[in-house]
């Protein structure tokens, strides 16, 4: 074959002489590199490879990387994991060899991952999303992930919905914002976690998560500045109430003292809080995860104390005055899964006092079905997402519009065993969220998300769109907090 039969083949005469052209209107000082970008942007992208790995998770337990290629560049995404707490979210799967990483290998999802999902999309253009999703719900063919594992196929949603961006040559959550069909852009408040408990921690304390939410921030750069001295201020006050042996953390980085009551553990944020002269700008939440120590009807606070655990049992009306004394007394904002998972008599009846956003995790999964059931029953107004607990963006993008239409509020969340990829950040951006739950403002997996939201807001131009900046305290058509914003 001759050249001139090539370049005809290819009808790359064509595509040269446009390139050389766009290269002498643009002036360019460097004519080869212009003409190289330009005659690459001229080929659609599509996906080439697909290959993942097994790697340690920030608990030190395994998960999934994937690196998806496409002819623009390669694009990581790697999946957090945490404790399966029910049968309405979809399956993470495990090898379940005991006699490597404790049963906790994920081989066989990094498997299915490099013989079964390549195998499906290679070829298929990156910024269709929803196809590329549903072609891997298609070939799992199950309702809760099982058959390749939820694991795998969210690392390969996330990894294409970053190659999608690349295509498009727009930033991710701009990226997410289209897809999603969003058109408001929002930075989320930040909900530090102060102090661990629960299954989290190795103290006394039963509810699993104490945090701020620095509301009176004016920018998401001060909400950082509010939570890392609050943060430090806290660790002073329990260095002097209990020694420094009492400042070591949970998994996901608050401090775990050994309190054994939540009253204990509010009056120590309560102090951090005042020292830091703060006290107007910031909120208290607590994440109490009461299906851990629900024991049939009854709640059992001492539950990780051997000498007490099964004597101060609570009914769900005496958790409901609890509750009620703990926001009058402490200005709790926000209370996470304040009921067992099936209690919704309890939840329901606590959410209609309208007292603080009560935010649903264990009790929706992220479970399109059991939001609606929350969303009919009134027993909630704020959703909990964990994108691991459905499986795809595309799946995540649809239960994020069924809170909203239901005027819910929405909070991004991690999980217990995090990796440093920093998506959830860009996605609580780019589908408006208003709130992200990241953990602690320490250790590197989650200041991961919080400063990559804080570079959103600088490298995007994202501004506040008058003179007059206000926080929004608790919108109570959504419940939820944000600070509006505008795309310079």
């Amino acid at each position: 074959m001759s050249v001139q039969e090539y370049l005809d083949k290819h009808m790359l005469s064509r595509k040269i002489e446009d390139a050389v052209n766009a290269a002498v209107r643009a002036k360019t000082s460097d004519p080869v590199l212009f003409i190289s970008n330009h005659m690459k942007k001229s080929v659609q992208s599509v996906i080439t490879k697909i290959k993942a790995r097994q790697i340690l998770d920030s608990r030190g337990i395994p998960t999934v990387e994937v690196d998806l290629y496409t002819n623009k560049g390669m694009f990581r995404a790697s999946v957090p994991s945490g404790d399966v707490t029910g049968m309405y979210e979809a399956v993470e799967l495990r090898d379940g060899d005991k006699e490597a990483y404790l049963g906790n290998g994920v081989t066989r999802a990094v498997k299915n991952i490099n013989e079964k999902i390549s195998e499906a999309l290679i070829g298929m253009d990156p910024t269709l999303q929803s196809q590329i999703d549903q072609a891997i719900i298609d070939l799992d063919k199950t309702v809760k992930k099982s058959e390749l594992g939820a694991n795998a196929i969210l690392a390969v949603s996330i990894a294409a919905c970053k190659a999608g961006a690349a295509e498009r040559e727009v930033p991710l959550y701009k990226h997410i914002a289209d897809l999603s069909g969003k058109t408001d852009m929002i930075l989320p408040v930040p909900a530090f976690t102060v102090i661990s408990g629960g299954k989290h921690a190795g103290n006394n304390l039963a509810i699993q998560e104490i945090m701020i939410l620095p509301i009176g921030a004016t920018r998401f750069s001060e909400a950082l500045q509010l939570g890392s001295e609050t943060y430090h201020h806290l660790k002073v006050v329990i260095t002097e109430k209990y020694g420094p042996h009492e400042c070591n953390v949970g998994e996901d980085g608050g401090f775990a003292p050994n309190i054994s009551s939540v009253q204990e553990g509010l009056d120590l944020v309560k102090e951090a809080i005042s020292r830091t002269g703060y006290n107007e700008k910031i909120k208290i939440a607590i994440d109490v995860s009461a299906t851990t120590f629900c024991i049939g009807t009854k709640y059992d606070l001492d539950f990780k104390s051997a000498t007490r655990s099964g004597q101060n049992f609570k009914s769900g009306e005496d958790m409901i005055e609890m509750y009620k004394e703990l926001c009058s007394e402490y200005g709790i904002v926000s209370i996470e899964d304040p009921f067992d998972k099936e209690d919704w008599e309890h939840v329901k009846n606590f959410s209609s006092l309208g007292l603080c956003q009560v935010v649903g995790d264990d009790l929706l999964l992220s479970n399109p079905k059991r939001i609606e059931r929350a969303i009919r029953e009134s027993a909630c107004n704020t959703l909990l997402l964990k994108v691991n607990q459905i499986g795809t963006l595309t799946e995540a993008f649809e239960v994020v519009k069924q809170a909203k239409d239901a005027n819910w509020g929405v909070v991004v969340s991690h999980r217990s065993g995090e990796t440093e990829d920093s998506f959830i950040a860009d996605l609580s951006v780019g589908l408006a969220m208003g709130q992200i739950k990241a953990g602690a403002p320490c250790r590197g997996e989650r200041l991961a998300k919080y400063n990559q939201v804080d570079f959103l807001m600088h490298a995007h131009g994202i501004c506040f769109p008058s003179c007059l900046v206000e926080i929004s305290f608790l919108l109570f058509s959504g419940c939820c907090w944000s600070w509006d914003l505008v795309l310079g």
